[in-house]
């Protein structure tokens, strides 16, 4: 599988970590994971953004390892936040669990199912 990001010169740069367009070329499987939320498997949830965001890539890291992909497999990740002032926290962890990674991204303001959920997040990986 080969992934070729595409930046066109006649849209806004892609800032923040992703690429504005992500081509996946000869895939043969794909993972659709589903949006992970901030507790760990007792049911506790972290009170502040940062651990939040840390303990779901944890829960999708562990997702993808169960299947024998990594984090450079993703190719789409979908953020929803509770709240427009956790973006800078959203994007610094997922700039520590990416790294040079960029795939496509998505943040979405949204009404998060429990108010103790300050976001979620679910991403498509190919192999």
């Amino acid at each position: 599988m080969e992934m070729v990001a595409h930046d066109a010169d006649s849209v806004p740069a892609a800032v923040g970590g992703y690429t504005n367009g992500l081509e996946v070329i000869r895939a043969r499987r794909l993972l659709f994971v589903s949006g992970q939320i901030p507790e760990d498997r007792d049911g506790n949830v972290p009170d502040d953004a940062a651990a939040q965001c840390r303990l779901i890539w944890a829960n999708i890291v562990g997702t993808l390892a169960h299947t024998g992909l990594t984090v450079a497999n993703i190719v789409k990740v979908t953020t929803y936040l509770s709240d427009r002032s956790l973006a800078a926290a959203n994007t610094a962890v997922r700039t520590e669990v990416l790294g040079d990674h960029k795939p496509a991204l998505t943040v979405v303001l949204a009404g998060i199912f429990n108010p103790q959920w300050l976001l979620e997040i679910e991403v498509i990986a190919a192999a």
